[in-house]
């Protein structure tokens, strides 16, 4: 699982003119999938966001994470964060699961942040989503379990 992280000041998903997701200060996560995903990286991948000490403490340094801050988190799924442009001028996404069983992984991920967080909010699978963010910092991190684990 690779997730593309942005700490936020504020963040809406909208799709066919509705709000379907909105926070004020936290994390925006662009999430994508791939084939050897499963219940294992989707948990390290969550755990990993909601835990990261980006938000900066009274010295200002990033020493504090989204529960410390009382922060929210949108999770958006998104393909293209596997798109591969190393050749040519086209992404390939070879590296992204099917869609069947993306969505069958965002599901699943939706079901584990729930389980371990409660102020998360989420995108629509496979839905032409309109996603509006203010960056703070701005501060952007890629967490990926391929690499990790």
């Amino acid at each position: 699982m690779r997730a593309v992280v942005q700490r936020v000041l504020e963040a809406k998903v909208v799709v066919d003119g509705e709000t379907v997701a909105q926070i004020d200060k936290g994390l925006l996560a662009l999430a994508a999938f791939s084939d050897d995903d499963n219940e294992d990286t989707i948990k390290y991948t969550m755990d990993k966001i909601i835990n990261l000490r980006i938000f900066e403490d009274s010295n200002e340094k990033m020493n504090l994470s989204i529960n410390d801050v009382g922060g929210s988190l949108v999770v958006v799924p998104n393909f293209t964060v596997y798109g591969d442009v190393r050749k040519g001028r086209r992404p390939s996404f070879i590296m992204s699961a099917n869609p069947d069983k993306a969505r069958a992984l965002f599901e699943q991920t939706v079901s584990i942040t729930k389980s371990i967080f409660d102020k998360a909010q989420f995108g629509i699978f496979q839905a032409d989503m309109k996603v509006h963010l203010i960056n703070d910092g701005p501060v952007t991190v890629l967490v990926d379990s391929d690499r990790i684990i």
